[in-house]
């Protein structure tokens, strides 16, 4: 009997230690820390799967279990003030200091991430680093709770913010909170990095827009939708946190609940003539510097009519992959050079690494002034990993440098 449950025992030691153990590479930080945290979210996957399979709940309701572990109430203390409000009839977290000063403060308008399907401004980490960026730099964090899809589709999640920061720029709104009108940045993680690189494109174009922003900071954004196969995504499709094909259903998500786009996405063959014709800003071999080319070799993405034949409808004439609110990377470049200048996080074992780094390539060509931050040991969401027990070293550093160029550059 004794030897059975000796048996049983090390079989169970063993299958555990089996399905936590991922093969990380040696250069990251905490591997096991890494791994055990990972294990989480995978077995939420499968169970994800598993619900939609048997038609319980769809993938994104239950991977939204996520957020709702990390969601707090956001309250003050004795140094932030903490406001929720609505400003344009979107929901938002104001983080104040508590110390009135008779100076005008600085202002940061933070857009979280979560693939656009996932997260709130209201996650613990997401309060900790409003938190921090207020007594570090005496700066008001506006930090925005778009909707999210499903059911909320592009452009739903964009138009969110898009009225938001438009509210929030008014000169009275900015001086109702004592917000200095020329030290004013967006700012935001991943799916957030989207919206805030979208949103400053638009309010650059508006000609009778008075009060521009100063900076933009981008944290491993996602800035394209029509080649998920470049290095990036092919070197990390099996990374921790965020593997390919948890990006491409975000992304399929962010459009339609149309699983047909998803498969289409999958294999890299979801264009469309529309698109395809903007295919050159995300062509790798031109943007990418030679060194994170690695062993791959550039192919041009398929260019489908139909899916499993049938047309992938996308709700609306212009919510298509080549509509730059979606995909910040494929504006000309003229509408590049008058951008205000751009702080911009890219991690080495991160899929979406290459959408940053094009983007840097890109709005220096353009004339921008920008502040490349990449991180050889890092994997996405790495910033966001501050509470414990998921607190990883990286993202102390992380934190630390990204306030230090808000402060001195905003």
């Amino acid at each position: 009997m004794r030897v059975g449950s000796i048996v049983v025992f090390v079989a169970l030691c063993s299958f555990t230690a089996y399905y936590i153990y991922e093969p990380i590479p040696e250069e990251i930080e905490e591997r096991w820390k890494l791994m055990l945290t990972n294990s989480f979210f995978r077995s939420l996957s499968h169970l994800a799967d598993l619900s939609e399979l048997l038609g319980l709940k769809d993938y994104m309701g239950v991977m939204y279990f996520i957020t709702l572990v990390e969601k707090i109430v956001p309250l003050s203390d004795e140094r932030v003030k903490v406001t929720e409000e609505k400003f344009d009839g979107v929901e938002v977290v104001l983080y104040q200091p508590k110390q009135q000063g008779a100076e005008l403060r600085r202002a940061v308008i933070y857009l979280h991430g979560g693939g656009w399907c996932l997260g709130s401004s209201r996650m613990s980490p997401y309060d900790l680093l409003a938190r921090n960026i207020v007594t570090q730099l005496n700066a008001v964090v506006l930090s925005v709770e778009y909707r999210l899809a499903p059911p909320h589709h592009f452009p739903v999640p964009y138009e969110d913010v898009y009225h938001v920061v438009k509210h929030f720029l008014q000169k009275g709104v900015l001086a109702l909170y004592s917000v200095d009108p020329g030290r004013i940045a967006v700012s935001g993680d991943s799916a957030g990095g989207n919206l805030a690189a979208a949103v400053t494109q638009q309010l650059q174009k508006e000609t009778e827009q008075e009060v521009h922003l100063k900076a933009q900071a981008l944290i491993y954004p996602v800035l394209q939708a029509l080649d998920l196969y470049t290095p990036s995504y092919q070197q990390n499709q099996d990374m921790p946190i965020l593997p390919r094909t948890l990006m491409v259903r975000f992304w399929s998500e962010y459009f339609t609940s149309d699983k047909a786009l998803f498969r289409a996405m999958m294999a890299n063959a979801h264009n469309n003539h529309e698109s395809s014709s903007l295919l050159k800003f995300v062509n790798w071999s031109s943007f990418l510097p030679p060194t994170f080319h690695r062993k791959y070799n550039y192919t041009a993405p398929t260019v489908m009519l139909a899916v499993e034949g049938k047309a992938v409808e996308i709700d609306g004439p212009s919510r298509s992959f080549a509509d730059p609110r979606a995909s910040p990377l494929l504006v000309p470049d003229a509408a590049l050079r008058f951008l205000p200048k751009a702080y911009i996080i890219t991690c080495e074992y991160d899929v979406l690494r290459d959408d940053g780094i094009m983007y840097v390539t890109r709005l220096r060509a353009a004339g921008v002034e920008v502040t490349h931050e990449h991180y050889d040991a890092g994997f996405h969401g790495a910033l966001m990993f501050t509470v414990w027990p998921t607190d990883f070293l990286i993202a102390r550093r992380m934190t630390d440098n990204y306030i230090k160029w808000l402060k001195e550059n905003l």
